[in-house]
């Protein structure tokens, strides 16, 4: 294995890092409420980072998605990336792909997806779709959905088809998130029947790398708090406690790190990912918690206030633990994997 970015992968990590710092602050955070930040995604689909990650691969990715969780910003690229240009790229015709790539990698078309199947989308042979998915990320922002059946074939569906209901719901961090209602709607079939499994593994292994960034500014941010504020006349960082906390804190996000860049590593290699990729998202799932938990105690009362950036990575933390399947369930999933022995 070999974790070592390219030299085009560390220059888009680089150049992400620059526009996620400079315009991902937390004024532009809090003014842009429960949206996302269109300025942001005009610089981020300007600077070409949406669609050179056709070309930085699955490791790529997780960079660029690293930098984005340090500053929780408000943008739909994960999504994009995870159920648009990635998916696309990978099992799309030739002919969607020369459709739908220039307007996912220009940002002009945002994707998001309605995943995991949870047997709630029923697909007619016509290709017409009914059901509904609660709660999918991003979704008042996109343009496309990647909606996988009860039988978990994958269909492209537009939001402004006929039959494409959309509403919006409130989840604990700010996504844009809604409800997907299709009544009948007509979807896109796209890939062959192993499609929904590998683009599963990629969008767990993409978000745990979204996670492990969330959990990397919460560090940083309880590191700087406990370094300069005082009590009893020296820094909270001298505590034996503090210090301890803030260590579990850190060796938790370098275990979410490691693993989703072996899930990565292991895709752009083109070998069996599913348990690793299983392996990111439970470290994602069950660390992360503890992780942004700790970085909120660390801050203590100011911890509790809501309008402070640590909160906001608290908010991410949390919600990330649930999208694609909460601790349990993914090791519940592993488990099964295993003993079937089918990491395909």
């Amino acid at each position: 294995m070999d974790f070592r970015p390219t030299e085009e992968q560390a220059a888009a990590a680089a150049l992400a890092a620059r526009i996620f710092g400079d315009l991902a602050t937390h004024e532009r955070l809090a003014a842009a409420g429960t949206g996302s930040d269109a300025e942001l995604w005009k610089a981020l689909s300007g600077s070409g980072l949406i669609a050179a990650v056709e070309d930085v691969g699955q490791l790529g990715l997780v960079l660029l998605l690293e930098e984005q969780g340090r500053t929780t910003a408000q943008v739909p690229y994960a999504a994009t990336c995870a159920y648009g240009v990635l998916p696309v790229a990978a099992h799309g015709t030739a002919d969607q792909r020369a459709r739908l790539l220039p307007a996912l990698g220009s940002g002009e078309a945002v994707a998001t997806g309605a995943f995991p199947d949870r047997g709630r989308i029923s697909a007619r042979a016509d290709g017409r779709l009914t059901g509904t998915a609660p709660a999918v990320p991003w979704l008042r922002d996109a343009t496309h959905v990647l909606v996988p059946d009860a039988d978990r074939a994958l269909w492209l569906v537009r939001t402004d088809a006929p039959g494409v209901v959309t509403a919006a719901v409130e989840t604990t961090a700010p996504w844009s998130a809604g409800r997907l209602t299709l009544t009948g709607a007509e979807g896109e079939r796209l890939g062959g029947p192993r499609a929904y499994d590998e683009v599963l593994t990629a969008a767990r292994t993409a978000f745990a790398g979204l996670q492990a960034g969330v959990c990397a500014g919460s560090v940083a941010r309880a590191a700087a708090y406990t370094s300069t504020r005082e009590q009893f006349g020296r820094p909270l960082s001298t505590n034996q406690g503090v210090m301890l906390r803030a260590a579990d804190a850190y060796m938790d996000t370098e275990a979410i790190r490691v693993t989703a860049y072996e899930a990565a590593w292991r895709i752009d290699e083109g070998l069996p990912a599913r348990e690793h990729a299983l392996t990111a998202a439970w470290w994602a799932s069950e660390a992360g918690k503890r992780v942004v938990h700790a970085g909120q105690h660390l801050h203590g009362g100011m911890g509790a206030d809501l309008d402070h950036p640590v909160h906001r990575h608290f908010l991410w933390g949390r919600q990330l633990d649930a999208h694609l399947g909460c601790g349990s369930e993914l090791l519940a999933e592993l488990g099964a994997l295993i003993s079937e022995g089918d990491d395909a």
